[in-house]
């Protein structure tokens, strides 16, 4: 039997013939998903690194990571027992540590759900669900369900990288809508998640030419 990504990649080079030159010059999809994290961890790391250039976001939560030496991943109650303003040292905004703080409090009360009851939800109920939080907004979920959850079809239309990767591919004068993205998005289900890895790589390969 085929592996998924396998079907997915089979059928984006069906749809459009730049998307396939696209992953004839990336290569093999590289999408990895952790599988073995909570979507509490997954959802920490989203807020984190929201707004930020990689590298920038890897310093941050690196030194975010080092104010708890003895666990692999802060505990909900381990931030909660954190200054706040010691958080800040690390490089978040106030409103990022806010967020985060505000994660940790409904992992607590249940509100966030663990890998297993997530499963029982669909994409959008988890959406629903999950941007009742504060500071937590659809892009942040949808981080989750691709990263954490590997869901399969899953277009952040309002992602900037993604919207870039496919002017650049496309050639366009200017980013697509997201009205327009979800549009064009339609023919890649249900291998969207796949679709939004390329369009990233898009962005990093075709920008330098």
């Amino acid at each position: 039997m085929a592996e998924p990504v396998d079907l997915a990649i089979a059928h984006l080079v069906t749809c459009d013939a730049d998307f396939a030159r696209l992953i004839a010059e990336v290569g093999p999809c590289g999408l990895k998903p952790k599988t073995e994290r909570e979507p509490y961890e997954g959802l920490v790391r989203s807020i984190a690194y929201q707004q930020l250039h990689a590298h920038a976001a890897e310093a941050i939560f690196g030194r975010f990571l080092a104010l708890y030496p003895n666990e692999t991943f802060p505990s909900p109650a381990s931030i909660l027992a954190t200054d706040a303003q010691e958080m800040r040292t690390c490089g978040f905004s106030a409103a990022k540590v806010a967020t985060i703080r505000g994660i940790a409090e409904k992992m607590l009360d249940g509100t966030v759900p663990t890998r297993s009851a997530a499963t029982m939800l669909t994409d959008e109920e988890l959406i629903e669900h999950l941007t009742s939080l504060r500071g937590v907004g659809r892009w942040t979920v949808q981080m989750l369900l691709i990263f954490t959850l590997e869901r399969p079809d899953i277009l952040p239309i309002d992602d900037f990288g993604v919207r870039e990767g496919w002017r650049l591919l496309k050639s366009l004068p200017n980013k697509p809508t997201p009205k327009e993205l979800a549009r064009i998005g339609e023919a890649w289900s249900p291998y969207r998640s796949t679709a939004t890895w390329y369009l990233w790589r898009a962005t990093e390969l075709l920008r330098v030419r």
